[in-house]
C-alpha cells in the first residue's frame, strides 16, 4: 500500500487540459467536476492497491483505466507517482511516456 500519492507536472497539466476541455464543450462544468471526483477516487483506490494495475513494458510502470483515460503511474517504496494521463480516443502514434 502507497502512503503517498505524487503528480508530475505533466500529469497535473493534462488533467487540467481535459477537466477545460468538457467544460468549454459542455459550456457547464459539472462534467468536469464528476471526471475529476472520478479520476480522483481511482488513483486513490490505486494507491491502495498499486500492483492492480495493468503492466506495461516499463519496470514499475502501470496503468488505472478509468472511462476512456488511460492512467500511467509509476510505483514507488511509499508512494505511487502519477506520470501522465491519456485520452484513449485520441491517435496513439502521439503518445508518448
Amino acid at each position: 500500500m502507497a502512503e503517498k500519492i505524487e503528480w508530475s507536472e505533466r500529469a497535473r497539466k493534462e488533467l487540467l487540459e481535459i477537466l477545460e476541455y468538457w467544460s468549454n464543450r459542455n459550456k457547464s462544468k459539472t462534467y468536469s467536476i464528476k471526471l475529476n471526483e472520478l479520476v480522483l477516487d481511482g488513483v486513490e483506490l490505486t494507491a491502495q492497491m498499486p500492483e492492480s494495475g495493468i503492466p506495461t513494458k516499463f519496470s514499475k510502470v502501470r496503468i488505472k483505466v478509468i472511462r476512456d483515460y488511460f492512467i500511467y503511474y509509476r510505483i514507488h517504496t511509499s508512494s505511487i507517482e502519477v506520470l501522465t494521463i491519456w485520452d484513449t480516443r485520441r491517435n496513439p502514434k502521439k503518445f508518448k511516456l
